[in-house]
Order: C-alpha cells, then sequence, then structure tokens
C-alpha cells in the first residue's frame, strides 16, 4: 500500500497523463499539480535524469501531504478548515482535521474525486436504484430523498468519468 506521498505522487503522474481528478476541490488540486510541472519543467534542463525528477516530484508533493486525508470515495486536501462543510455541518469550524467520515463530497470544495473512488460511487447509486424500486408508492419522503441521493452518485460517477477520459481515447 503506497505511504502518505505515494498516493499523490500516483495522482501527480495521472496528471501528467491527462487523467485529471473530479469534485468540487479538483480544479484546486488541478493547479497544484500544474504548478509542480512548471517547476519540473524549470529543472529539467539542468537535470535531464529521471531519478532527479522523481525526487523533486516527491519534495514538492511532500509539502502538501500533510493536509491530504483518505475517505473510502474520495480525498480531502483539508487545506482551509474555513472551507470544510463537514466542520460546518457538525458545529466544529476550528478543528485541525476534517471529520472524513460526514464528509459530503459532492458539496465540499476540498473533496476530490479520483479513477480509485469511482467503484464505491458506483455500488452506492445500484444499491440506491435497487432500494428505490422497491419502496412502496406510499413512501413519497424518501423516495425523493433517495432520489436526490442515487442522482448525486450518478453525477459523480460521470464527474470522475468524464475527467479520467483522455484525448487519445475514442469518445
Amino acid at each position: 500500500m503506497p505511504g502518505p506521498v505515494g498516493r499523490p505522487r500516483r495522482e501527480f503522474r495521472n496528471y501528467q497523463q491527462g487523467i485529471l481528478p473530479a469534485g468540487p476541490g479538483a480544479r484546486n488540486l488541478t493547479e497544484f499539480f500544474a504548478s509542480i510541472d512548471e517547476k519540473l519543467d524549470a529543472t529539467a534542463a539542468t537535470a535531464p535524469k529521471t531519478q532527479r525528477s522523481d525526487r523533486n516530484v516527491l519534495n514538492l508533493l511532500t509539502k502538501r501531504a500533510r493536509v491530504l486525508y483518505l475517505g473510502p470515495a474520495n480525498y480531502c486536501r483539508f487545506t482551509d478548515p474555513s472551507r470544510a462543510l463537514c466542520l460546518k455541518l457538525a458545529g466544529t469550524p476550528t478543528a485541525d482535521r476534517p471529520l472524513v467520515g460526514m464528509c459530503d463530497s459532492a458539496r465540499c470544495p476540498q473533496a476530490i474525486h479520483h479513477p480509485c473512488h469511482r467503484p464505491v460511487w458506483s455500488e452506492h447509486a445500484e444499491s440506491t436504484e435497487i432500494f428505490l424500486g422497491q419502496l412502496g408508492t406510499t413512501r413519497k419522503t424518501e423516495r425523493t430523498r433517495l432520489q436526490a441521493d442515487y442522482y448525486r452518485a450518478l453525477r459523480v460517477v460521470a464527474e470522475i468519468d468524464a475527467a479520467t477520459t483522455t484525448d487519445e481515447e475514442p469518445t
């Protein structure tokens, strides 16, 4: 299993291959990866060896690895506690780490979805769809809530799929 810097490095390599993250925090992460890419380009002329480039990537990613929290359905780049939706919902805006179990990653501006999260969201959509099919007609409140949850899961899956589709793949 990759260490704390192994996952960000893997996602940075995905970024370089055009496999982008999705979710509310994706743009911020993509901008961060672009800044690392720019710094690596500047050192590439003086250091043609891949080993040095890998070391530079690790050094640059390590600075941000301490703000990365791993959840089963998303990663949280906890850079600003005042923007963390989980802390707002829990009424603990001054906490020093996120409440990953309370994350609504479809809405939190610091949440990021990667291809590794797709199976969790896809399975959630499938099981919710099955449950919706078994609800009786008198369960309108539950149906409304579950349909919203189902559509949210489908949207996250679609966003992950759209972000991970590279230009080389047929559309």
